[in-house]
């Protein structure tokens, strides 16, 4: 009997593969995007954490519970992106061991000339109701995806198995 002999897992299987490639190709886009905007100072998963972020305020631990972010690695960022001017860290009256995240004038105007580019690569995909209902597709079923990744993350076990 082969491995893969369910009839769904090779496309699951190429879709795990395309994930991974998309996910670097994005990397190299924003590498290139940030050349374009003569950016030096930070790197494209940096520039992607601002991304993340947006106009929001966040907590540290929201970026590693939400699994952007590993531990060490989000912190480093952190500290980069401070550093440069991009990010505002404010402790929390509240409780002192909790920070709160801020994009600074210069982190909003990068995370604006990202989400332009997101718009305008948007738009090379088309508007039809086609290609909607494609990305309405896929949408959900990477949504499934993931709540199948936590689930057994969570639970060390595939609910319903």
């Amino acid at each position: 009997m082969s491995l893969y002999s369910a009839p769904v897992s090779q496309p699951y299987f190429d879709i795990i593969r395309l994930i991974e490639r998309l996910h670097r190709h994005f990397l190299d886009v924003l590498r290139t995007e940030l050349r374009r905007l003569n950016i030096e100072d930070i790197n494209a998963v940096q520039a992607l954490l601002l991304y993340n972020i947006g106009e929001n305020e966040v907590v540290i631990r929201d970026l590693k519970d939400r699994g952007y972010y590993q531990g060490s690695n989000v912190s480093y960022n952190i500290k980069a992106l401070t550093e440069c001017g991009y990010l505002m860290q404010e402790r929390s009256t509240h409780d002192r061991r909790s920070v709160r995240l801020k994009l600074t004038d210069k982190g909003l105007s990068l995370c604006n000339s990202i989400r332009k580019l997101q718009d305008d690569l948007a738009g090379v995909l088309g508007g039809d109701e086609k290609t909607a209902a494609q990305l309405d597709t896929t949408l959900e079923t990477m949504q499934r995806l993931e709540r199948t990744w936590t689930d057994f993350v969570h639970y060390g076990r595939i609910r319903g198995l």
